[in-house]
């Protein structure tokens, strides 16, 4: 049995996200596409003598219970596992930017915890996990077991419907140096809709066809968008920014506050760069 593994914890992004009004038991349902990126976190796992959970971040202070905690919890409980495990966490993925970190550190987690147990799991004891860590882990969990994928996602998060990903499209992504949280995001759109703001967006049944399509022809939308760039004027200059590079097709990722525009070819993405590297905190990368 091995003593400890490095894994890689990869980023989603959300081509077309829409929310739909709040359910009986106040929670929301989502009709999505994730798609992972190759921008990532790394995870360190090594045994430890306590049976506990002990993660380290050095660029950010962790609640004492988070996401990787839960999932520990939750494999114990599904395995038997009797060990404590340390985690050293690099975080590559900016926090808080609907890019989906948190949910895939703890997706990773499991898997280099299936490695270090010698076990391997289900997808019905996958989504147990998931269950207990967060609605965008289920994704995490049905990727493969290097961390990548993209599917149809829908429900809370926890339908997840695995498809082939494109590997030809390059994004250049925006931090735009704001915050807001998931609950302020859902607060405005409840809001809107109590309003009567409608988002059209395309058939569920759709998204497929259209994600293989031409970025030209993408008619996806981001609910989320509208009510946060009225809210924070950064997140529209930064699509705004760029859309002026030419690129067809510009969104917020999550609930933001990440922004990306899509483009399938290197050398146009790396022209986009070169242009708002200058004004804006950001990083191409591809999707995997």
């Amino acid at each position: 049995m091995i003593d400890e593994i490095c894994v890689k914890a990869f980023a989603k992004v959300n081509f077309g996200l829409n929310v739909l009004p709040k359910r009986d038991d106040g929670f929301h349902c989502i009709e999505s596409i994730f798609q992972t990126v190759d921008l990532f976190d790394t995870l360190r796992l090594s045994f430890i003598e306590e049976k506990i959970c002990i993660v380290e971040c050095p660029s950010m202070k962790l609640p004492e219970k988070n996401t990787i905690t839960n999932a520990y919890e939750a494999f114990c409980s599904l395995t038997g596992n009797t060990r404590g495990v340390k985690v050293i966490l690099e975080k590559g993925i900016p926090s808080g930017g609907g890019l989906g970190g948190g949910s895939s550190d703890a997706a990773a987690f499991i898997r280099g915890m299936e490695k270090l147990c010698n076990v391997e799991l289900s997808i019905e004891q996958y989504d147990q996990i998931a269950e207990k860590t967060g609605s965008d882990v289920f994704f995490f969990m049905h990727c493969d077991k290097n961390g990548s994928g993209c599917a149809l996602v829908s429900g809370r998060g926890e339908v997840v419907q695995n498809i082939k990903g494109r590997s030809d499209l390059w994004l250049l992504v925006i931090f735009p140096g704001v915050h807001s949280s998931t609950k302020e995001a859902y607060d405005l759109v409840d809001e809107a809709f109590k309003k009567g703001r409608k988002n059209i967006s395309p058939e569920f049944s759709d998204y497929e066809f259209i994600y293989n399509k031409s970025i030209q022809e993408w008619t996806f939308i981001n609910t989320f968008t509208p009510v946060i760039a009225d809210k924070y004027k950064k997140i529209r200059d930064a699509i705004g920014a760029l859309k002026k590079t030419g690129c067809r097709y510009a969104e917020m990722s999550g609930s933001g506050s990440t922004v990306f525009g899509v483009f399938t070819s290197k050398e146009q993405a790396d022209l986009a760069y070169n242009s708002l590297a200058e004004t804006w905190c950001c990083k191409l990368v591809s999707t995997i």
